[in-house]
C-alpha cells in the first residue's frame, strides 16, 4: 500500500475499488457524467484540491477525456495533477463485452500500471497525508452520534449532508472521507455531539 499526499478522483466505484487496493488516499468518484449535475460534489473536489492537491485519473477513452476536461474547467488548475492510463485494448473481467472504444479503463489496469501513471503525474508517494498526526473520524463515531445504525439515522445523515453542502447520495465511506477532509476528529465530535437532543 502506497501512501499519497494528494487525493484522487476517478470515474466510478470499480475504478475506486481497484485503486484503493494499492494506494492510501482519499478517492472520490465522479459517478461518470453525474459530476456535471452535482455542484456539491464539485465543491467537495475543489476543497480537496485546495487542501491537499487532487489527481485526476480517468479512463483513456473519449468519455474519460470529457470528464477530465470538465474537471479542469471547474477546479483550481494549480492544485491538479493529471494521471493517464495507457490505451490497452480488452475488456474488464466483470463485463460481458468491451467498452465502446474497446479500451480497458482504470479498473482493468494492473496495479503496477496505475502506480506508474500516478508517479508520472507527479504524485507525492509515501509522504505524510494531511492531518496525519490527528485522529481520524471513524464509522464508530458516526454510529455514536446517531448518523448510522439508529431509527432516525437516515434523516440525521441527510440533514448533516445538507448542512455541510455535501452530495445527498454519499455512501458512509465517502462521507467519512469528506468529514476527515474538513474536520479534525475532536472538532467534529464537539460540533455534532448534541444533535441527538436537537432532533
Amino acid at each position: 500500500m502506497v501512501k499519497l499526499k494528494q487525493a484522487v478522483v476517478v470515474e466510478g466505484r470499480y475504478d475506486k475499488n481497484a485503486l484503493s487496493q494499492i494506494v492510501d488516499a482519499p478517492i472520490f468518484c465522479t459517478n461518470g457524467f453525474g459530476i456535471m449535475n452535482d455542484p456539491a460534489l464539485v465543491a467537495l473536489l475543489r476543497e480537496a484540491a485546495k487542501k491537499r492537491g487532487l489527481i485526476i485519473l480517468t479512463d483513456s477513452d473519449a468519455a474519460g477525456f470529457v470528464i477530465r476536461n470538465y474537471l479542469k474547467g471547474c477546479l483550481p488548475n494549480e492544485m491538479l495533477l493529471h494521471a493517464y492510463v495507457p490505451d490497452v485494448y480488452g475488456k474488464e473481467k466483470r463485463k460481458r463485452a468491451p467498452g465502446k472504444e474497446g479500451k480497458l479503463g482504470v479498473e482493468g489496469m494492473p496495479p503496477a500500471v496505475l502506480l506508474q501513471a500516478l508517479k508520472d503525474a507527479g504524485a507525492e508517494m509515501d509522504g505524510e497525508t494531511a492531518d496525519a498526526s490527528s485522529e481520524a473520524i471513524t464509522k464508530q463515531d458516526l454510529y455514536t452520534l446517531g448518523f448510522t445504525g439508529g431509527a432516525n439515522s437516515s434523516q440525521k445523515r441527510a440533514a448533516l449532508l445538507k448542512a455541510l453542502q455535501l452530495p445527498a447520495h454519499m455512501s458512509t465511506n465517502a462521507l467519512l472521507q469528506a468529514l476527515n477532509l474538513r474536520f479534525a476528529r475532536a472538532e467534529f465530535l464537539a460540533r455534532f455531539e448534541n444533535t441527538e437532543e436537537e432532533s
